[in-house]
């Protein structure tokens, strides 16, 4: 089955390459939910996240024959969604990258991961946290990307990349301890 998914996302590519609208219209639909909240995770306003989105699709369909198929058609479209929301971010002059002067006092650590399991709680902590400190949480915890991948997106050290997730982590922690 998941094989028959992959060759209907691939014949959608196809069609959709040749200038298929309905192709594209299907793409558009498949898709378009997940990358809404890849965006709206790191760009926190609705209206914005819903522009970052259109402009990513627009760009995808218009750069289409640039898709080799080296990574699924989904990754791809979320890498020009992620990389359209950091720049957004960096338009607007919001912090992508915390700025090392933050200070934070680690309470303890946690030893038992279980005691974080309330995920409206980790969720709410995550919109706690500074706006770099977001970016890499959920660039490394919700979507997925490595600390090479982190660090080419956010024009960072692959060592800053890291760094910067172990203090946000530690302060998710410390925000979700006091929630």
């Amino acid at each position: 089955m998941k094989n028959n998914i992959l060759y209907t996302h691939k014949d959608l590519v196809e069609k959709s390459k040749s200038g298929d609208r309905n192709s594209q219209y299907q793409l558009f639909e498949l898709y378009v939910d997940a990358m809404y909240n890849v965006s709206l995770r790191m760009l926190r306003i609705k209206e914005d996240a819903e522009d970052i989105v259109q402009e990513s699709f627009i760009e995808a369909f218009k750069n289409l024959s640039s898709f080799r198929y080296e990574s699924t058609f989904g990754s791809w479209l979320k890498r020009i969604v992620i990389n359209k929301s950091i720049n957004y971010l960096k338009l607007k002059k919001i912090a992508v990258v915390p700025i090392d002067t933050y200070e934070y006092r680690i309470r303890e650590e946690i030893d038992e991961p279980a005691e974080i399991a309330d995920i409206h709680k980790v969720q709410q902590g995550i919109k706690m946290l500074p706006n770099g400190y977001q970016q890499i949480i959920n660039l490394y915890l919700i979507e997925g990307y490595d600390h090479m991948e982190i660090s080419e997106i956010l024009g960072i050290s692959n060592s800053t990349s890291k760094s910067q997730y172990h203090r946000a982590k530690k302060k998710l922690i410390e925000i979700i301890k006091s929630l």
